[in-house]
C-alpha cells in the first residue's frame, strides 16, 4: 500500500526515510556526573535505527552542568562530550536513520546539589527548591551556552536539532506566566516572554544552518496559563525565525491534572500547523501504525513522534508496517525472518 507513515519526508537538505521519529526520552544514564554517553547510549539508540525509525532524537542533553535535571542527564557543555556524541551519530546513520538531539536546560527543575536558576524565584511545587531569579548576566551565558551546545552538536554530525520548550524546563519557564513573573524586558508580554527563546534561536542559527525544531508544552492546563492559541503567536515568531518544525507537547510547567488517552495531544500539532502554517509532530499515546497513518493521511502533522512505544518494542516500524501492509526494508541480517509471513504452499 502507499503509506503516508513510510514516505520520504525532506526539511532543508536533510531526507528523512520515514515518518517515524524516536521522541527525546531522558534515560539518566550518564556516568560519575560527566554528561557523557555510556554503552547502554550507543546500544539503546543505535537498536533504534536498526529498527528501521526514520529520525532517532537524543534525550535533553544538557548545555551547562547546573543545567541538567539530575546527575545522569548527557551533556553537551563540554568538547569533551563530542566524541562519544559523535559515535551514537555513526551508529545511527549505519542503519539508514537520521539523528538529532534535544539540548535543553532544566531551569527550576533541575534536581543538583547547587541551586537551580529561573526566570523568577518560584518553585515549581513545595517540595522543590526556590530557585535563583536569573540576572540578565546569567540570562546571556545561558543563551551562549545554547549556541556552544548547538556547535558540538554540528561538529559531533548531527542533522537535527531540537530546542526544549516544553515540560516546565527554562524555555518554558519564561515563556508562560505561571512561571515568570519578571518585570524587565524578559518578562510580562508575550513578546518579552517569547524574548528569551528568540536569542537563543538566534544565536544557535549563528552556528547551525540545518535544521532546527522546537518542542513545545502546547497547554499548561492552568486557567491562568497558556493555551495552543498563545503558541499561534509564538510559533508564527519561530517560523520567522528560521523554525522548521514544531514538537508539540504539553504540560508539566505547573503541576496539573491533564486527561490522557490515545492521540490526546494530536488537536495541539493540528491547529499550529493550520493556524501558524509551520510544519510539525505529533506525539503522545500513538502506540500503531493504523494511527499514526491516520494522523498524516488527516492532515494533523507531518512527523510522528514515539516515546514509550519505542521502549518497549525497539522495532516499532516492523511492526506499524505490518499493520498497513507495507514491505518494510530491513537489515539484511534480518532477511530470513520477514515482517510478513508470506504463503508458500500452491
Amino acid at each position: 500500500m502507499n503509506s503516508q507513515l513510510f514516505s520520504p519526508y525532506t526539511i532543508k537538505d536533510v531526507t528523512l526515510k520515514n515518518r517515524i521519529v524516536m521522541s527525546p526520552m531522558c534515560m539518566y544514564s550518564s556516568n560519575n556526573e560527566d554528561g557523557k554517553a555510556t554503552n547502554f547510549h550507543f546500544v539503546h539508540y543505535a537498536s533504534r535505527a536498526a529498527g528501521q525509525v526514520g529520525l532517532v532524537m537524543l534525550e535533553a542533553t544538557a548545555v551547562t552542568p547546573e543545567g541538567r535535571i539530575s546527575h545522569k542527564d548527557l551533556g553537551i557543555w563540554d568538547n569533551e562530550h563530542i566524541t562519544g556524541l559523535r559515535q551514537i551519530v555513526d551508529m545511527t546513520h549505519e542503519y539508514g536513520a537520521k539523528a538529532a538531539i534535544q539540548i535543553a536546560h532544566a531551569g527550576r527543575k533541575a534536581v543538583l546539589n547547587t541551586d537551580p536558576i529561573a526566570p523568577s524565584a518560584i518553585p515549581f511545587d513545595s517540595s522543590m527548591k526556590i530557585p535563583v531569579q536569573m540576572s540578565k548576566e546569567q540570562i546571556q551565558e545561558t543563551i551562549t551556552a545554547f549556541r556552544n551546545g548547538a556547535a558540538r552538536a554540528k561538529e559531533a554530525g548531527f542533522d537535527i536539532i531540537e530546542l526544549h520548550g516544553a515540560h516546565g524546563y527554562l524555555i518554558n519557564e519564561f515563556l508562560s506566566p505561571l512561571a515568570n513573573h519578571r518585570t524587565d524586558e524578559y518578562g510580562g508580554s508575550h513578546e518579552n516572554r517569547y524574548r528569551f527563546l528568540r536569542e537563543i534561536i538566534d544565536e544557535v542559527k549563528k552556528v547551525w544552518n540545518g535544521p532546527l525544531f522546537v518542542r513545545i508544552s502546547a497547554h499548561d492546563y492552568h486557567p491562568e496559563g497558556l493555551t495552543v492559541k498563545d503558541y499561534v503567536t509564538f510559533a508564527k515568531w519561530m517560523k520567522e525565525q528560521g523554525v522548521d518544525l514544531i514538537d508539540c507537547s504539553s504540560g508539566a510547567v505547573v503541576p496539573a491534572h491533564i486527561d490522557v488517552y490515545p492521540g490526546y495531544q494530536v488537536s495541539y500539532a493540528k491547529h499550529l500547523k493550520e493556524h501558524a502554517s509551520i510544519a510539525t509532530g505529533a506525539v503522545g499515546l500513538i502506540t500503531s501504525g493504523i494511527q499514526a497513518e491516520e494522523i498524516l493521511q488527516q492532515g494533523s502533522a507531518d512527523l510522528i513522534f514515539i516515546g514509550r512505544e519505542l521502549l518497549r518494542n525497539p522495532y516499532f516500524p516492523r511492526t506499524a508496517a505490518n499493520e498497513l501492509g507495507f514491505e518494510l526494508t530491513e537489515p539484511f541480517q534480518y532477511s530470513r525472518a520477514p515482517g510478513r509471513i508470506k504463503n508458500t504452499t500452491k
